[in-house]
């Protein structure tokens, strides 16, 4: 018999290992795309039900009974449709309808609700409309501030000469120094 050379080390054993194969739906680099897809989807639906195409219809047909009114033909029917049985404009019921809404769901101020209604970037209403709906609106100011002096308390800890500031300035909340005096003293 012959002795093993000691310079001679042992050859490792190699052993194959069969990967299993995972499913196409559980590889990472799927996840992916397909997660791309649910968010383009989700905001897709989401920006779909914006209004527009329904606001766009209704200056449409703001205009052409404008020039029905214009041209004499149908005159009086034109300016019965828009002055409903009440008189007041369509736009200005609107707006009231947008207004009570802000105040309910928002606890806007008076002015905030204005601002809001006239903006070039949000409901585009005329100046008359918006003043209309805030004149005629029923709201109570008082505990719209208190509601959004509540908020600013609960959720950002705010104190009470801040939140002050905050519910009266015009970069705020836009609410009249009594209003927000009334919802600093009753939190």
């Amino acid at each position: 018999m012959s002795t093993p050379d000691p310079t001679q080390q042992p050859q490792p054993q190699v052993v194959y290992v069969k990967e299993e194969k995972k499913s196409w739906y559980k590889k990472p680099g799927c996840m992916i795309p397909l997660g791309l897809v649910a968010l383009i989807a989700i905001a897709a639906a989401a920006m779909g039900g914006d209004g527009e195409s329904t606001s766009t219809s209704a200056k449409d047909e703001e205009v052409a009974a404008q020039q029905e009114n214009a041209s004499g033909e149908n005159g009086e029917e034109a300016a019965a449709e828009e002055n409903s049985d009440d008189g007041v404009p369509k736009e200005y019921k609107t707006a009231l309808r947008k207004a009570e809404s802000y105040s309910k769901t928002m606890h806007m101020s008076k002015q905030g609700i204005y601002d809001q209604l006239t903006s070039e970037y949000a409901e585009k209403y005329s100046p008359e409309a918006a003043q209309y709906a805030v004149d005629n609106m029923e709201a109570d100011w008082n505990a719209n501030a208190l509601e959004k002096a509540k908020s600013y308390q609960d959720d950002m800890d705010m104190s009470p000469d801040a939140i002050y500031d905050q519910l009266t300035s015009d970069y705020g909340e836009k609410f009249t120094a009594e209003e927000a005096q009334y919802a600093v003293d009753n939190l």
